[in-house]
């Protein structure tokens, strides 16, 4: 990426925010809202988003895809969420589970799954959280023991988006040598799921996973038994750019309703929008949400160059998610009333910015990231 390109988007990459917003424009947020009060599945709006490759930007060329990257990757995610759309599942399938099957599966894996990736045709979700481990993967009670026919997988996961989409999960377990990944079939003898109720209006479901005695092929590991937990990087950094660029997407579908309404809205003779209280707020947090997606396109650069890219990945994650929030609060205050009305498409999306202050990794994980590695001080947990 050149510095014009960087800072411009110019020529490919202009072409392709101008055609994921076309695509973004046609659903919008009446769509994802209507598909969320419902507990439908946005299942026209994945399968357009494979037909139009957005969803095979991260797959390798060979297997079906354009094989492009993170940088790529997040403008789609960022277009979908800017027209009120934030789709979780875009930071799953090609932000986590296409890099590491890309990275580290088999032939016969990455033939099985990414063209079907690419096309939008399968999801396959992904598994690490438990009940009792937290932020804290070294505590993962979920096992995989060898047996003559592969690997019995026992135990359970917690907060798992997608399941009831997906025909897989890739599922972090603990083996003999450390931890190890696992492409389980949701249809499997003795795996068993329980939907979590959320007040989140959102099409994607939350879920608890059981593993009773499931029992897997030898072909269902991942990459190395035992190097799991390094492995799983290769996709939890993408999780957390993606999952930036999502939040600074509702961040400028907030700010777009706010300074539409602001102009529009007329007391006292005059539009909203001219009295301070209201436009420096708006201001400001504009400015939050413009500076959060320059660490995100940082993060996501690094990690398409090969570098490493933890230290920008979380920090863009962390002002993502605080600017987004601060943009849909001052977004709802602008409307007044108006602002926790359906029909300003505002106070929905509220609950989905706040989730991207816990998730995929908390504030405060990130904050004693940053403590510890980049500032060298003493580790506090």
């Amino acid at each position: 990426m050149t510095a014009t390109e960087f800072f411009a988007e110019t020529g490919e990459r202009a072409l392709l925010r101008e055609s994921a917003r076309e695509l973004a424009a046609r659903y919008g947020h009446d769509y994802y809202s209507r598909k969320s009060r419902s507990n439908e599945r946005m299942t026209e709006l994945w399968a357009e988003l494979g037909e139009q490759g957005f969803l095979g930007i991260t797959v390798p060329e060979a297997h079906g895809g354009s094989g492009l990257g993170l940088s790529e990757l997040s403008i789609v995610a960022e277009e979908l969420a800017a027209a009120g759309c934030p789709v979780l599942l875009m930071a799953v399938v090609p932000a986590i589970c296409t890099p590491i099957l890309s990275r580290y599966g088999t032939e016969g894996q990455k033939q099985r799954w990414l063209p079907r990736f690419a096309s939008g045709e399968t999801i396959m979700a992904f598994a690490i959280t438990e009940p009792d481990a937290g932020s804290n993967s070294h505590r993962l009670s979920t096992t995989a023991e060898r047996v003559d026919a592969g690997w019995r997988l026992r135990g359970q996961k917690y907060y798992i988006s997608g399941i009831d989409e997906a025909e897989a999960v890739l599922v972090v377990a603990r083996t003999e040598n450390g931890l190890s990944l696992f492409v389980v079939p949701t249809d499997a003898k003795g795996f068993e799921r329980s939907e979590i109720p959320v007040e989140i209006v959102a099409p994607e479901r939350q879920f608890t996973l059981f593993f009773d005695d499931v029992l897997l092929a030898e072909d269902a590991l991942v990459g190395e038994e035992g190097e799991g937990l390094r492995q799983v990087f290769a996709g939890l950094n993408p999780e957390r750019i993606i999952g930036a660029s999502k939040a600074t997407g509702m961040g400028l579908y907030a700010l777009r309703k706010a300074a539409d309404y602001a102009r529009e809205r007329v007391v006292w003779d005059v539009p909203i929008g001219a009295h301070q209280g209201l436009a420096h707020p708006l201001a400001k947090a504009k400015i939050e949400v413009e500076l959060a997606r320059l660490m995100t396109q940082k993060a996501a650069w690094l990690y398409d160059q090969g570098l490493d890219a933890g230290e920008a990945s979380n920090m863009a994650k962390y002002a993502a998610a605080e600017a987004a929030l601060a943009a849909l609060d001052q977004a709802i205050q602008t409307h007044g009333g108006n602002g926790l009305s359906t029909e300003y498409g505002l106070a929905d999306m509220w609950f989905a910015a706040r989730l991207s202050r816990t998730a995929p990794v908390s504030r405060e994980m990130v904050l004693n990231y940053v403590a510890q590695h980049s500032l060298g001080l003493p580790k506090s947990y």
